[in-house]
């Protein structure tokens, strides 16, 4: 090419590459000048962010193609260039048939198996439009999502939620209940990685995921809205806007929910060896509503340089009336005492996150960069209470929570050679909460409250942990790849009981090696095999020694004793697509858990009185005389302890099956077995438990375009040492129909079609048995609308470049 631009005069051509039906440029496309009869490129180029090139070409005849990724290729066959010309504005259009493969990422959620982690892209899921984060997860292969929201991966639900990349206030407090409020549609993707790789934190013994938010970067301005309604009461709005022009990026994503959620649950329990027994009913009825929003702005300080500021704020206001209806039994038949108790929630949650990325890239190797990270958050919790017990005020409970966090993350990556790449970095997270607990009981001879030692706490909890890591990948004759990494954390937790002025202090260094390998069978075949060794670290409530309670007769009480768990983990992958119209993505894995965390049920020498509301011992000289004159009614306990050790064996596959392109099936099934050994108090907990879950999901096209999706979802049966649950099916349903040429979609979906999504379980104790049904949200209906602008649905993508990953790929 350098020759033969010296040997002939150089002439400029000029123009501008547009799509043909809304006008936008192109970026990226690609203009190619090719001399006749040898097809030779002699040279070309790319359009810039406004779709115009300039390139130098040897004068002489060519035929000049311009192309673009899913669209019609536009050719100017033997071109004669003997001076600068401008071709002009070239309009590309849609090339449909070619679409189909776009349309398949942009329709549906697939999969991309790297080395460490499994990425599944949220295309066009019906069941979870105008849903939040929560129903998302649930439709992810190898995720679940139980009754109560809480989120588990593989069956275990010690996870590590991460939000682009970082721990997030997007979170806050309660993962749970954020997770419900954050909107299904600002998802772009999620990162299902099971065998983290060293620049990852170590927390979490089950895995992580890691949700990617949307963030366009096309060029101008663009964005979507989505308007939903639905029974329960529901209302909501959610939108995303994005600028681009010249070096600067603007990016905005909010949303505001309103939510109707009435559950229900019933406890039946009878205590040893009295034969007496306690049935408990009650009934919720919640109102969640709050607005999320996420402003962010990318500069490109030059072609290798970027910067972007972002800040996040959260505040939902919630309500919940729970009513209870408590009847005691004695001998189990005859009835003694009815009591009811309304227990009104208030509570309000707060955050607000600032960050601050930069991206470095050295030369022009994309893969020789240098990244670092600044996150501070600060999160408040505040819940009140005025229980009421027979329509008279009772009980007075007041939690205070405030949480500040702080992230710092720097990555420097170094490629050796063409195939091989060596990385280290450091990672800070620092985190202070303060919970304030205070519970007044109401005194029956004055009518005036009076604060309970015993119960009410100010509990400070800090956690700093600090962690450099390094890891080397390579690959061998194209075929071997593998990453090996080693990461040290140093944990610094301190446990200040304000309230007994008990201050502890706990501090250890813990290594945490990594290996993942693969090996390319072809071009669409893989193994995988992955080796971690992980950690869970007791969360403030766990160590916590004063009580909290979730009704009159039930209490939660820490274990300041808790020690962290460890893991180690293996897993054997194989990914294997067959055809065009099936792909099998299947693994095996074995977890060796040390010090394994256990909640045990304890039936405790404590008992309520309902008529004082007083707390008293079986050990109170008065006791006798107490249970002449009043109803008793013994107390649960529920504690966590490390127990000796859990092994895990599971077995997990997933299978797409396209028989043509208007019909998608695809299915998820887990299965695993649970053994526990340890005893605790005496008592043996050990046990063994046989699991599974199974998901189906089916998308056809019906006449008329009209998208019809069905999602079946059945969780298998469990148990431990006191607890058998039983098995949990649920059915969602969903139809959507594109308008306004793809500008626009409205759909409706039914969550739980049958109201059958309950988790029934069975407790067997030394001192009590109890069985209990619980439902968090009853069947929903949905409907949602959505508008694009400047978004075609199908030519949807984003830059967001984090969580990038070693691109060793099967």
């Amino acid at each position: 090419m350098s020759t033969l631009s010296f040997a002939q005069k150089e002439i400029t051509v000029t123009g501008k590459v547009i799509d043909a039906d809304d006008n936008f440029p192109l970026e990226y496309a690609t203009v190619s000048f090719i001399t006749k009869p040898d097809n030779n490129v002699v040279t070309g180029g790319i359009t810039d962010l406004e779709g115009k090139f300039e390139i130098e070409v040897p004068m002489g005849t060519y035929d000049v193609k311009i192309e673009y990724l899913s669209y019609k290729t536009k050719t100017y066959s033997d071109k004669l260039l003997d001076k600068s010309i401008n071709l002009g504005t070239v309009s590309l259009s849609l090339n449909l048939e070619a679409l189909d493969t776009v349309e398949i990422i942009a329709e549906r959620t697939t999969a991309d198996i790297k080395l460490d982690k499994k990425i599944y892209t949220i295309g066009k899921d019906l069941t979870v439009q105008g849903g939040t984060v929560s129903d998302v997860l649930d439709n992810v292969p190898s995720v679940s999502v139980d009754v109560e929201g809480n989120v588990a991966l593989r069956g275990n639900d010690d996870v590590r939620i991460l939000i682009n990349g970082k721990p997030s206030g997007l979170v806050g407090l309660n993962s749970t209940e954020a997770l419900r409020q954050l909107p299904a549609e600002a998802i772009e993707r999620v990162e299902v990685i099971t065998s983290p790789s060293a620049r990852y934190d170590a927390e979490g013994t089950a895995g992580i995921l890691n949700i990617i938010l949307r963030r366009s970067k096309l060029q101008g301005l663009n964005g979507a809205i989505t308007l939903n309604t639905g029974y329960p009461t529901q209302a909501g709005i959610s939108g995303n806007i994005n600028y681009r022009t010249g070096d600067f990026n603007f990016f905005n994503t909010t949303s505001y929910n309103y939510r109707e959620i009435p559950g229900n649950a019933y406890a039946n329990s009878t205590f040893i060896p009295s034969g007496d027994r306690l049935e408990e009913t009650r009934n919720f009825d919640r109102e969640r509503k709050g607005i999320n929003t996420n402003f962010g702005v990318e500069w490109y300080i030059n072609d290798t340089a970027s910067l972007t500021t972002s800040v996040q704020f959260r505040d939902s206001n919630n309500e919940q009336e729970s009513t209870n209806r408590i009847v005691e039994f004695e001998n189990s038949t005859n009835t003694t005492t009815v009591r009811n108790r309304f227990d009104p929630e208030f509570e309000d949650d707060r955050t607000i996150q600032y960050t601050v990325n930069f991206d470095k890239q050295f030369g022009d190797n994309s893969d020789h960069r240098f990244t670092a990270n600044f996150q501070y958050e600060s999160s408040s919790e505040l819940e009140n209470s005025l229980i009421q017990q027979d329509g008279i005020a009772v009980e007075d409970v007041t939690t205070d929570e405030n949480q500040d966090r702080i992230f710092l993350q720097a990555d420097y990556v170094l490629p050796v050679g063409e195939v091989s790449q060596f990385e280290f970095g450091y990672q800070g997270r620092f985190q202070t909460l303060d919970t304030d607990y205070e519970i007044s009981f109401r005194n029956n001879d004055s009518g005036m409250f009076e604060l309970s030692t015993d119960l009410s706490n100010n509990l400070v909890y800090r956690e700093y942990v600090n962690a450099v890591y390094s890891q080397f990948g390579s690959k061998i004759k194209s075929k071997f790849s593998y990453l090996l990494g080693l990461r040290m954390e140093d944990t610094r937790i301190t446990i200040d009981q304000q309230t007994t002025n008990q201050f502890d202090r706990k501090s250890y260094v813990s290594f945490f090696p990594t290996i993942n390998l693969a090996y390319e069978l072809g071009t669409d075949e893989n193994i995988t095999l992955g080796y971690n060794r992980r950690i869970r670290r007791p969360r403030s409530r766990f160590i916590n020694p004063f009580p909290s309670r979730s009704s009159a007769t039930n209490l939660f009480q820490g274990n300041p004793d808790l020690d962290p768990s460890f893991s180690n983990t293996y897993d054997l992958g194989y990914y294997k697509k067959f055809s065009k119209k099936v792909t099998l993505n299947t693994s095996i894995y074995y977890q060796r858990t040390t010090d394994t965390f256990n909640f045990i049920n304890i039936g405790t020498d404590d008992f309520f009185i309902f008529e004082t509301n007083q707390i008293v011992n079986a050990s109170d000289p008065n006791f006798e005389q107490l249970d002449q004159d009043f109803d008793l009614i013994q107390i649960i306990q529920r504690s966590p302890v490390n127990l000796a050790t859990n092994d895990r064996y599971g077995f997990e596959f997933t299978l797409t099956y396209r028989p043509i392109k208007k019909w998608n099936i695809n299915g998820n099934f887990n299965i695993f077995q649970s053994v526990t050994e340890g005893s605790f108090g005496g008592t043996d907990f050990s046990a063994e438990n046989l699991s599974w879950f199974i998901r189906l999901n089916n998308k056809y096209t019906l006449p008329g375009n009209i998208d019809w999706q069905t999602r079946l979802n059945y969780r298998g049966p469990s148990e431990d040492a006191q607890n058998k649950n039983e098995g949990i099916f649920s059915t969602d349903l969903a139809f959507s129909k594109d308008l306004f040429k793809e500008r626009a979609s409205i759909a409706i979906n039914v969550s739980d079609v049958f109201n059958s999504r309950k988790r029934r379980s069975f407790t067997t104790t030394p001192t009590f048995n109890s069985n209990s049904e619980f439902q968090w949200r009853e069947r929903t209906f949905n409907l949602s609308f959505t508008y694009r602008f400047n978004q075609q649905k199908k030519r949807e993508r984003s830059g967001n470049g984090a969580g990038d990953d070693f691109d060793f790929e099967g």
